[in-house]
């Protein structure tokens, strides 16, 4: 009934501004009889005389004239509002919400999408970072940004990231008047600096593996932190041994202000994928991000 209501409006509207049922019907695509027994059905259905129709001309009547002055305009901004919902599926514009830990933020989003944006001054981004688990759909995140063993069912997913080598490493001064780790038992007797990225997660395990042999390691030290950068800053003090990935490490093991151990223990881990719900329409601006930060093992 709706439907038929807004077709009949439409209609009688078209028709009291062209003034006539020839361009009224040209421009709706239909009929002159189907026209004039729409408006006729109109008409019925609210009991009231909308138009005068002579044989040179068609003009409203008090009703008539009533119903165009108060319900075109807003026929118009209906017709508007559809128009710029088009618009958006088409036109890379509007807000993304992404959430993303500190790390993956500076080492692989942020580098990408620094210069591409620009060129799209109508993409707004909002980045929480946060090393946590967040449910992206209950917290209105457009996507988030996660390592790929760490994505829940239900998600669409793309690689930004190779997988990661992992590292543990301390000061030289750290390690100068102790004994150097051989085995994962061995990391008992050393100050170990933690990190927990949500407080509803325990602390992270040190995950270790050679050959056919993974360890989920828990490992006790003076410090916790919510961010690797924090963990590796607290090694280079001299707090203790860190876990990070080696990438976030390179520059103070090539400078020498880092050392690694265990090396033969430290697996690579996946890489970071951004995901998203997969029943979610993918709009333009999320999938101009997406595609700027996918990884290509060629590059």
């Amino acid at each position: 009934m709706a439907d038929e209501i807004y077709r009949d409006i439409v209609a009688f509207i078209t028709v009291a501004r062209a003034r006539s049922f020839t361009r009224a019907a040209a421009e709706l695509g239909v009929s002159q009889s189907a026209l004039s027994h729409t408006i006729r059905n109109l008409e019925e259905r609210l009991g009231l005389r909308l138009l005068i129709r002579t044989t040179r001309s068609v003009s409203p009547t008090e009703a008539g004239e009533r119903l165009l002055e108060r319900v075109s305009p807003r026929f118009a901004t209906i017709a508007d509002e559809l128009a710029s919902l088009r618009e958006l599926g088409s036109k890379i514009a509007g807000s993304v919400r992404i959430t993303a830990s500190d790390f993956a933020f500076n080492t692989f989003i942020w580098p990408r999408l620094s210069d591409a944006l620009l060129k799209y001054p109508e993409v707004k981004l909002e980045v929480v970072n946060d090393p946590a688990l967040t449910d992206i759909v209950a917290e209105r995140f457009d996507a988030g940004v996660r390592p790929g063993d760490r994505i829940g069912k239900n998600m669409a997913s793309v690689p930004i990231s190779p997988d990661l080598q992992t590292v543990i490493v301390a000061s030289p001064s750290y390690l100068q008047d102790r004994v150097i780790p051989q085995t994962p038992d061995d990391l008992a007797i050393h100050a170990c600096i933690n990190t927990r990225f949500s407080l509803k997660e325990g602390i992270n395990a040190w995950e270790l593996k050679r050959g056919d042999v993974a360890l989920q390691c828990r490992v006790d030290g003076p410090l916790i932190f919510n961010s690797v950068y924090a963990a590796m800053d607290a090694a280079l003090a001299g707090y203790g041994l860190a876990y990070v990935p080696e990438i976030l490490a390179r520059p103070w093991l090539e400078s020498g202000r880092l050392q690694k151990v265990l090396q033969d223990w430290c697996p690579m881990q996946q890489g970071y994928h951004i995901f998203y719900s997969s029943e979610q329409q993918l709009l333009p601006a999320l999938a101009l991000i997406i595609d700027t930060l996918r990884y290509d093992p060629q590059e």
